[in-house]
């Protein structure tokens, strides 16, 4: 398993020093000290031999370290088939969980229906491979700090949302909808349902779950932030993923992977998506 955000967070605590540690008086600078070279001046810079470790430093992250490494050796769940991030076109069973759990956990804090949530296939680092799953593998999938937030949309803006996002990467992770898209890549032909089956009813305004990332900046789905009323949850996705596991292992029930066929494609349509290229979609319920 990686270690990068281990090494982050140490680093990020050693950075602060205890309080009691008074600041070291700055030296006075030499005369004789030759004028270092500046960065952006042309030409190379030798680069110095390597700076011996500050023990003091050294001995502040050790244990700060060690306290991050076990936490992220932490036992979370089984998930005995693993999840998936899928490629181009594939099913996107992690990034289909995790929009699940989003849109579940979204509803109980706000105490209403959440019809929908979408996720960003960028925001997903890492799959989450067969077996016993650690607090380390959920930082490895989810190493940001986006928080959870709902927005109101309409059925027509939700539509569009799905739409630009077929689009621009053949389709993101979504909860609460299918979609289906007939035709050629050329003139495609959407559809979208709840996932029951029932229409979708574009003036009806309905409560989307999403991110603070993907509703600030749109990622390609600038529909998205037309979103109205917007509630920040104050809890991260990382955070819901984490209680969702622990919530799994006290009943005593494996991760396995959510239904898929949220997304039906023809198959000109599917393989301009495995190929990478761009589709033209017209609107439509």
């Amino acid at each position: 398993m990686k270690r990068s955000f281990v090494f982050l967070l140490a680093l990020l605590g050693a950075c602060r020093p205890p309080a009691t540690a008074p600041a070291p008086a700055p030296k006075a600078v030499q005369a004789t000290q030759p004028t270092p070279p500046r960065l952006d001046a042309p030409g190379s810079i030798q680069v110095a031999p390597a700076i011996e470790e500050d023990p003091e430093l050294k001995a502040f992250i050790a244990p700060r370290t060690a306290e991050v490494r076990a936490l992220a050796e932490l036992p979370l769940v089984e998930a005995p088939q693993g999840l998936f991030r899928g490629r181009s076109g594939e099913e996107h069973l992690l990034g289909y969980w995790i929009c699940d759990a989003v849109r579940t956990r979204a509803a109980l804090l706000a105490g209403t229906d959440v019809a929908f949530a979408i996720a960003n296939r960028g925001g997903i680092r890492a799959n989450l491979k067969p077996g016993m799953l650690k607090v380390g593998d959920i930082f490895e999938v989810m190493p940001f700090e986006n928080e959870v937030i709902l927005v109101d949309l309409t059925g027509a803006e939700l539509i569009q949302v799905l739409r630009e996002g077929l689009q621009s990467r053949g389709g993101e992770p979504i909860s609460g909808v299918k979609v289906t898209v007939a035709g050629t890549p050329d003139q495609g032909i959407l559809s979208v349902t709840w996932a029951d089956g029932r229409p979708i009813d574009p003036k009806a305004t309905v409560r989307v779950a999403t991110s603070d990332y993907l509703y600030g900046s749109g990622d390609s789905m600038p529909t998205l932030r037309k979103g109205r009323n917007p509630f920040t949850t104050g809890l991260t996705i990382r955070q819901v993923l984490l209680d969702a596991c622990k919530g799994l292992k006290e009943r005593q029930q494996p991760l396995l992977p959510p239904p898929g066929g949220r997304y039906v494609f023809s198959a000109p349509i599917q393989d301009a998506i495995a190929k990478r290229q761009p589709l033209r979609i017209s609107e439509g319920l």
